[in-house]
């Protein structure tokens, strides 16, 4: 490890955040090896939304609140231009996600409605399938173009699935999911989420459900309405060829860039030019990744946190997949 006047750099992993949902499952446990529950619908790997920051969970810093290692080091952690962009605050989320059930049919807001509403971020966010059980399905934007009007008379009808884009989906799809976009990812699929650091969603349409107690969960249909884009009616899957040992583009916007990268055997990522902390989200083997000569065992379903500070990595794997993110 190397010190970077008073910081200690190293590959930084996080105790997960587990919350159990009504359409959570066993995945999470069973296939990621969490401790979670049989209901657990999303491990948060990395936060500092309120009320859920996250914790270190290895080497010099473990047992500090994210956000306290950021008031101390945010320069060194988060880089400088990051810094300057986003304020200091972190500006992502970083969750797997297990559903069991259809989750509710949703949109989130751009930031600029929500932080009117609510002082918060907007919510752009992508998805990477790490699994799907055969037949599962997504939702992302409309079949075909709707008016404001057709919407709203389509929820009091309740044929508001008649008009939403479903695609079958497999291992390795990957979907962008823009501020505005209706969405809601099926049942059966589990997932790699990166996001803006927000917890504000907009529920449409809840498959009629009810909890244990009979209650239905809150809509947000004149919300939903004002935040949501109704153009959007030919999504599909990222477009991206895999070669071994490179990055390959997935999603590049202004809140993030994300990667993948297969490895096999050992590489250098040279991030000299780059001013901003990396993300690797490990999807698919495990990965050995030395930071600064400390080297952290990265193992699927697990994330880690690279400081802006380290320029310089070596990962070394067999067959891995890894989501590498970044602020660009």
């Amino acid at each position: 490890m190397k010190s970077n006047k008073g910081f200690i750099a190293y590959g930084i992993k996080f105790k997960p955040i587990l919350k159990d949902k009504i359409w959570g499952g066993s995945k999470l446990k069973n296939i990621l090896g969490k401790s979670a529950t049989d209901s657990a619908g999303e491990s948060w790997e990395i936060s500092t939304v309120e009320g859920d920051v996250s914790e270190v969970q290895n080497g010099v810093y473990k047992g500090l609140p994210f956000d306290e290692l950021l008031e101390r080091f945010q320069d060194k952690v988060l880089g400088k231009s990051v810094v300057n962009k986003f304020g200091g605050n972190f500006p992502l989320l970083i969750k797997y996600i297990d559903a069991s059930k259809n989750l509710s049919v949703q949109v989130h807001p751009g930031d600029e409605m929500a932080k009117k509403n609510h002082n918060s971020y907007g919510k752009t966010e992508m998805w990477y399938i790490m699994q799907a059980d055969k037949g599962s399905m997504i939702n992302v934007g409309w079949k075909n173009k709707i008016s404001s009007e057709e919407y709203s008379e389509s929820l009091k009808n309740g044929t508001i699935t008649d008009h939403l884009n479903f695609i079958p989906v497999n291992e390795g799809d990957t979907f962008f999911i823009k501020a505005g976009k209706v969405h809601a990812i099926g049942e059966g699929v589990m997932l790699a989420e990166i996001q803006q650091t927000s917890d504000v969603t907009y529920r449409v349409y809840d498959w009629d459900r009810v909890d244990e107690n009979g209650v239905s969960r809150e809509l947000h249909i004149d919300l939903a309405g004002e935040a949501m884009n109704f153009n959007v009616i030919d999504d599909h899957s990222v477009d991206y060829k895999l070669i071994k040992n490179q990055s390959t583009n997935l999603v590049d916007c202004q809140f993030f860039t994300t990667n993948i990268i297969e490895v096999q055997g050992k590489i250098v990522k040279d991030y000299s030019s780059l001013d901003s902390f990396v993300i690797f989200m490990c999807v698919l083997g495990k990965a050995k990744i030395d930071v600064d000569g400390a080297e952290e065992l990265i193992e699927y379903g697990e994330s880690i946190l690279v400081p802006a500070t380290s320029k310089s990595i070596t990962i070394d794997g067999n067959l891995s997949k890894l989501l590498e993110v970044y602020i660009s």
